[in-house]
């Protein structure tokens, strides 16, 4: 029996996207109809508190809970995951997280260019050009006659490595069926399109022929799928050059933020295909907006690279992913095999190659791999730490003769889920923080310099390290009481820091950081110390051995070193050893657009990564335990920030007494 007609219109602002559902949908399925993301890290079951929007115009039915005060009601604030559509109406969008008409903006703060790891494209180059895993050749051929009659593929294949070197070639019945017409209708001039193979055991395949010289218009696309956000590069195979660059939301978001949560619609009656799905619609829109803004037809897209998390591939490859969240957490694959893109629903063309990076474990997955080589870490003597830090934080330690790589799981801390006032890093959030040490006065700095109404991971973990090393809060994250301030007050939550107060605000009502948002980030922070740690010990080495520390990903490109340092999330090293990668994944899939040598050296460095399941290592959990404090239970790993606090502390003279023995 069908159900009722799709009659009713949500215009969604700032996007004016607009969809046209049944009554009775509720808020966050009708933008989840309308591609739109809204914070919902609880799988919309109506938990979480985070899905506020604002019903601007029309009403809906429900979407009230005791997580919205009076204030906010009358304003006209809901919740998106039980607001139900009566009508047409028009919904705001509260805290879009970054979303500026369907884009998501990335990159680097200039505060940490300097230390920015380069992207070299001399490097890629053989011979003077890229050479691509699928590159175009042009060929002028020699035409037939009576003492040259060999047929024309041989023709071809004869030109193709007299001319290029390119041999060994394998010609597709699809080209030997159009090769009489298409080298007669330009006087024998053409173009070939090859693929090349990842390893010199099997054959180059010749994809396609043009007619005339169209080798210049050779592009390729970098795609990393993240859990939370997808980005995408358009890249011209001439040069190396980035023509365009895109990042949207990943539309499987409104189902759960993290990946079991994925994983769990996956294993429902159709919803592997619906995950997939949804990261195809969403890579769609960024290779259309890319290709748009360069006015390029998608037939000159001639390969595309992915790199995700295990769990990401193996939802976009509608591979099973039940077993990567059981014990023994064992993955379909760890490598996989190219396809043609058009059969991964991605609106390109037929002859259009997909390769994919490979996966290590459940856990470390292919975007690590491709950090991994964009990095270089693969190949210096150094031994060096590559983490990236998210729900998830993945660490690799190493050099060019051996790999070991671990995952941890740290919570949603450093992306806002969790934190009482927390958010992604958007418009409004709280990014930057600084505290005079005497009057505990505040300086804030927000994403776009809006109103405040958030704070995100980068800013969570500034203003922490500020509390500590000023002596508001002690070691275990307890507010210290008998200061000098109005700021520090006992709350719904046990005692709070004000940190923008209500009339300041851009949600109406004070920003405050809770013991119990400082509890959870020490755990976040804790899982990954921990994890660097039991990893360097499993391996030999300590913390002190490490000669370079590289960060990669969205909250590593934004992480301040010293705050990091301070709170005990990093070991101490001197800042000119770390270097900020940025999109890692990215970078990796772009080199490998550009260079089939890479590819080989992608899949053997995958190889050699050996995995440590931290779970089944016994020190781990009392190094866990052990990092539990600001910054740990050991301070001497830490002088430096020691000596920080001592120093500042010792400028303010009001006594001191912890909420813990209040």
């Amino acid at each position: 029996m069908n159900g009722p007609p799709p009659n009713s219109r949500v215009t969604f602002l700032p996007t004016n996207r607009q969809v046209l559902v049944a009554a009775g949908t509720t808020i966050i399925r009708a933008a989840r109809e309308a591609g739109l993301h809204i914070n919902a890290s609880c799988g919309g079951i109506g938990v979480c508190g985070k899905c506020r929007v604002r019903v601007e115009q029309g009403s809906v039915a429900g979407g009230i809970s005791e997580r919205l005060t009076p204030a906010e009601q009358e304003l006209g604030i809901r919740q998106a995951c039980t607001a139900q559509v009566s009508g047409d109406v028009t919904i705001r969008i509260e805290n879009a997280g970054g979303l500026r008409d369907g884009r998501l903006e990335s990159g680097v703060p200039e505060r940490h260019r300097a230390r920015m790891q380069a992207f070299d494209l001399g490097e890629l180059r053989e011979e003077g050009g890229f050479t691509c895993p699928v590159a175009k050749f042009y060929l002028e051929l020699p035409h037939p006659d009576q003492g040259d009659r060999q047929a024309d593929a041989g023709r071809l294949l004869r030109t193709l490595a007299e001319q290029h070197g390119e041999r060994q070639v394998m010609i597709s019945f699809a080209v030997l069926q159009q090769l009489p017409r298409i080298m007669r209708e330009d006087d024998f001039r053409v173009t070939v399109t090859l693929e090349r193979p990842v390893s010199r055991r099997f054959r180059t395949r010749l994809l396609h022929i043009q007619p005339g010289n169209r080798a210049a218009r050779n592009y390729g696309i970098a795609v990393d799928i993240g859990t939370t956000t997808i980005y995408a590069q358009l890249i011209d195979k001439q040069s190396g050059r980035v023509l365009a660059e895109r990042g949207d939301y990943n539309r499987q978001l409104s189902f759960g933020e993290d990946v079991i949560s994925r994983i769990l619609v996956a294993e429902q009656p159709g919803g592997l295909r619906l995950m997939h799905a949804l990261a195809a619609e969403s890579i769609n829109g960024l290779i259309e907006a890319m290709l748009e803004e360069e006015h390029l037809d998608r037939d000159e897209i001639t390969s595309i690279t992915l790199a995700g998390n295990t769990t990401m591939t193996h939802l976009f490859l509608e591979l099973e992913p039940r077993n990567i969240r059981r014990s023994p957490y064992v993955p379909v694959s760890t490598m996989f095999p190219p396809v043609r893109a058009a059969d991964m629903d991605l609106r390109l063309s037929d002859r259009c190659m997909a390769f994919f990076y490979p996966a290590v474990s459940s856990y470390v997955g292919g975007d690590i791999v491709a950090g991994v080589m964009s990095s270089g870490m693969y190949r210096t003597d150094k031994l060096s730490l590559f983490i990236d830090i998210g729900t998830n934080a993945e660490i690799v330690v190493g050099n060019r003769e051996w790999l070991a790589c671990a995952a941890c799981s740290a919570g949603p801390a450093f992306e806002g889920g969790g934190i009482l006032h927390g958010m992604r890093a958007g418009e409004g959030a709280i990014d930057d923080f600084s505290l005079d040490p005497v009057t505990l006065e505040p300086m804030i700095m927000t994403i776009n310099a809006r109103p405040a109404v958030g704070i995100c991971g980068s800013g969570l973990l500034i203003i922490i390290a500020a509390l500590f090393e000023c002596g508001v809060i002690d070691e275990s994250g307890r507010y210290l009481h008998g200061l000098d301030t109005d700021r520090v007050r006992p709350g719904g939550s046990g005692w709070e820091y004000v940190l923008v107060r209500a009339e300041e605000a851009g949600i109406g009502r004070d920003i405050v950081l809770t013991e119990v948002d400082i509890d959870n980030f020490i755990r976040a922070k804790g899982a990954i110390y921990a994890g660097v740690t039991t990893l360097l010990r499993e391996v030999g080495h300590a913390v002190g051995d490490l000669e370079q520390v590289i960060l990669a990903g969205a909250f590593g490109s934004f992480l301040d070193l010293d705050s990091a340092m301070t709170v005990g999330l990093l070991p101490e090293i001197e800042a000119a050893n770390c270097l900020y990668l940025g999109n890692g994944s990215l970078m990796g899939c772009r080199m490998s657009e550009l260079s089939n040598r890479i590819r080989r050296d992608v899949a053997r460095t995958a190889r050699r990564m050996t995995s440590i399941e931290l779970s089944e290592v016994p020190a781990y959990k009392d190094q866990y335990m052990a990092s539990l404090f600001l910054p740990h239970t050991d301070g001497s790993l830490f002088p430096k920030a020691a000596e920080r606090r001592r120093l500042t502390i010792d400028r303010r003279s009001a006594p001191f007494r912890s909420s813990r023995t209040r």
